[in-house]
């Protein structure tokens, strides 16, 4: 055999210096080659015709999706082949979300797609992000049957998937222990890629979704709590019994997810160098739905999202519903300015917050004997309550400035610190710690009124709302001598004053559909006790369980509250659809607090519609709603025709349904989709408008409902008919509504009422917002600032 002549070395070393200086033009002629020389950046790309139309020559969407891309990325058109350049630069291949696929590609590669057939449009890479021990008790989910325990009447939703899309999960927490339970359902095709240590079955499905970013890391990420969200969320959704859990000793007692004996399937999108991108967003809720979840929760999103047909968690909820999966989202922490709720797609059930009725009582007794009730999570049994000097100079001193807070002008005092400045209320009791302060006391910002979320502080402490706080400070001046006392009492429920909902709750109206209400229910989300990684106070937790749970606020809280119920529902009723079990949430909320006054929010007066949306969830009544106002996938497509979409875009909303065209159907106004709540603009003659609804017997098989309204007495409302008879279950019954304004001419402004369908034990409640244009901009306005947590 003959082998090839050697080179000579002198010729060889000759060979490699050329070689060496044509390298950069070699390269360069690759690049433009490959239209590759320019920026790379993340696009969600949508594409025209469906996967069905290639599968014979392409044997994967992954593959055929690369074809496309390697399209522009070079000339291999006319090739059957994939671009192995492509391939690289194709982050995700969807399945079931949306036609699509995300890529790295350059602004001349997308030029170059907008000539192809196949395409139709490309999105640049969007950032979202992240929007207990009794709330079972309060929500009325333990006891028995006959008392209203859900819990029994469902089996505490054993048997359900929950998929949390969130940040990551604790591995090896408590609440994720799977004693007792059975594993999960056949239909369930995830994974969990933590060790076996971990996945159990409780904790099911644990995968990290990343690849929008791969190209940053070198090394593989797992599932694993960055912070504490992800845990939190899971853990209230559907965490397990965990026996005395607490928060540096307070609100001891056993926690419960809604759903304790569900299945979680955990999906990481959110990081904490990238946040939560869009692309992995799509990307898990497309393996979500394939992979079998029975509910999904959003505690994410993006108060700027825009349209339904651009918005990862629109399209991917979409999909969900369309399969049966319930979606609950977060409304997001904008509050309480109007037109900040996210997530506002009607077949999403959008999530408001409220507090719960249970307080970490530390009270203020003032020299004069006024006691003022405040809230901290750091209540040491051995702190002596006397009667200490009070001292609150902010002409002098700040509570954030280190170096005038001397033992000379604090040591032994309680100190008062203005809450809400460059420094956390954490940080400022670390500085007066160090200076010998004896306790301190907070002053909430007026713009969270009566709502407090305590810490846990490092010295004795107490932060109080915005109106004690102003009368702390009257005092101060009214005397030479002030001097207060920090009374410690622990854990205090039964607050009548409850549920007040959370100033920084995002208010509607929705941006996108003026005329659906959003947020649709509000749910417990302030002060929540959850599972975490670790809690975030100062102090040394006093027991090893209370190294794993902590309390967070935000719609992000409220939202698996929410989630969890709708498996507990879902498990009572599997053949109900993803709107039945909204419309069951959302008909029989409450609208009073423990007290029976008007649910307030946080100025103390009563939350309008925009805020409380349908009210505070009761899962007892849910379960058992009499009526329910179903919608089916396909009932979402006249409406959004109705929004103005076009074809494209309603195409890539509801894929993989085959297309449809808005010239070949009628058109379905905002005010006529079946929705539970009813909102209607009176802004033009007549002032009269006719709202079509109807409804689904779900409860006895023969049943009389009779129709009650209560509105303004601007307002005329009439439904007809005025009586429902119904002489099986699942029989549908239409109606009615017309509301006229009674005076003419619509006066200005919102006006807020109810129809209620009552027969027997059952109340059917929807809303009804009327208002006299199609958006007022001062509604529920109390500041321009925005809080984020």
């Amino acid at each position: 055999m003959d082998h090839p002549k050697r080179l000579a070395p002198p010729l060889l070393s000759l060979l490699r210096i050329a070689f060496l200086l044509l390298l950069p033009l070699l390269l360069a002629i690759t690049a433009v080659a490959h239209n590759d020389h320019g920026v790379h950046k993340n696009y969600l790309i949508i594409v025209r015709t469906p996967y069905e139309y290639d599968r014979k020559v392409y044997k994967t969407v992954s593959s055929w999706h690369a074809s496309l891309l390697s399209s522009v990325c070079d000339k291999a058109e006319e090739e059957l082949t994939t671009d192995p350049s492509a391939m690289d630069r194709l982050i995700y291949s969807y399945r079931n979300v949306v036609n699509g696929f995300a890529a790295r590609v350059t602004e001349e590669e997308l030029a170059e797609m907008g000539k192809k057939d196949w395409f139709v449009t490309a999105m640049p890479e969007r950032t979202y992000h992240l929007m207990t021990t009794h709330t079972p008790r309060m929500l009325g989910l333990t006891g028995n049957a006959f008392r209203g325990g859900v819990w029994n009447t469902s089996n505490m939703g054993e048997g359900t998937i929950i998929g949390v899309l969130d940040d990551g999960i604790s591995p090896g927490h408590p609440s994720f222990d799977a004693t007792g339970l059975p594993p999960p359902p056949a239909k369930w095709k995830g994974r969990c890629d933590l060790n076996s240590s971990v996945c159990n079955n409780k904790l099911i499905g644990a995968r990290s979704f990343r690849e929008s970013a791969k190209w940053k890391f070198d090394d593989p990420v797992l599932p694993v709590n960055e912070g504490s969200h992800g845990t939190h969320t899971a853990s209230t959704a559907a965490g397990a019994f965990v026996p005395g859990a607490n928060v540096m000793g307070n609100g001891l007692g056993t926690a419960a997810g809604m759903a304790p004996r569900a299945h979680i399937a955990l999906y990481q999108v959110c990081f904490q160098d990238i946040g939560c991108d869009r692309d992995d967003i799509l990307a898990a809720l497309d393996d979500a739905v394939e992979d079998g979840v029975d509910v999904l929760s959003l505690s994410l999103g993006d108060d700027e999202a825009g349209d339904f047909a651009y918005d990862p968690i629109s399209i991917g909820g979409y999909t969900a519903i369309m399969k049966g999966v319930f979606v609950s989202a977060a409304g997001g922490n904008m509050g309480p300015d109007p037109a900040t709720v996210a997530n506002e797609a009607p077949w999403l059930l959008t999530v408001a917050a409220a507090t719960t009725d249970r307080r970490f009582v530390a009270t203020v007794k003032l020299g004069n004997g006024v006691e003022l009730d405040g809230e901290s999570l750091f209540q040491p049994k051995n702190f002596l309550s006397v009667p200490r000097p009070l001292v609150w100079d902010m002409k002098d001193w700040s509570c954030s400035d280190e170096t005038v807070l001397t033992p000379e002008r604090i040591g032994g005092k309680i100190v008062i610190c203005e809450g809400g400045g460059k420094l956390t209320a954490l940080k400022m009791g670390a500085l007066l710690h160090k200076g010998g302060a004896a306790g301190m006391i907070v002053t909430t910002i007026e713009l969270f009124g009566s709502v407090i979320q305590p810490k846990a502080h490092i010295l004795p402490a107490s932060q109080v709302d915005y109106a004690a706080g102003q009368k702390i400070k009257a005092y101060m001046n009214s005397t030479d001598n002030p001097t207060a006392e920090l009374i410690l009492r622990g854990t205090v429920l039964g607050n009548r004053n409850s549920p007040v909902v959370a100033p920084f709750s995002s208010r509607g109206p929705s941006k996108q559909n003026q005329g659906i209400l959003k947020p649709d229910l509000t749910g417990p989300g302030v002060n929540i006790i959850a599972g975490v990684a670790k809690p975030a106070g100062l102090m040394t937790p006093p027991n090893a369980l209370a190294t794993k749970f902590d309390i967070m606020s935000g719609t992000s809280m409220a939202t698996p509250h929410i989630s969890g119920i709708g498996a507990v529902i879902k498990k009572a009723h599997p053949t109900w659809t993803p709107a039945a079990i909204k419309s069951a949430l959302m008909t029989t909320a409450d609208t009073l607090d423990h007290g029976r006054k008007p649910i307030a929010d946080q100025s103390g007066y009563t939350a309008n519609l925009l805020a409380l949306g349908a009210g505070f969830v009761n899962p007892t009544k849910a379960l058992s709603p009499g009526l329910v106002y179903n919608l089916s996938a396909t009932d979402y497509i006249p409406y959004l025709c109705g929004l103005g979409y076009n074809d494209h875009e309603i195409n890539s909303i509801i894929h993989p349904l085959p297309p449809v065209s808005c010239k070949q159907m009628p058109v379905v106004e905002q005010k006529d989709l079946n929705y539970p709540s009813i909102t209607v603009f009176l802004n033009q003659e007549p002032y009269g408008v006719n709202v079509s609804r109807a409804v689904t017997n779900v409860g006895r098989g023969k049943a009389v409902y009779v129709a009650k309204v209560e509105v303004p007495s601007t307002l005329s409302v009439t439904v007809t008919p005025g009586t429902l008879r119904f002489k099986k279950v699942n029989q549908v019954k239409p109606f009615t509504v017309t509301i006229r304004s009674v005076v003419g001419k619509m006066k200005p402004g919102i006006f807020e009422g109810q129809l209620q369908w009552i027969s027997g034990n059952n109340v059917v409640r929807s809303p009804i917002l009327v208002s006299s244009q199609k958006f007022v901009k001062d509604i529920n306005s109390t500041s321009s600032a925005h809080i984020n947590h």
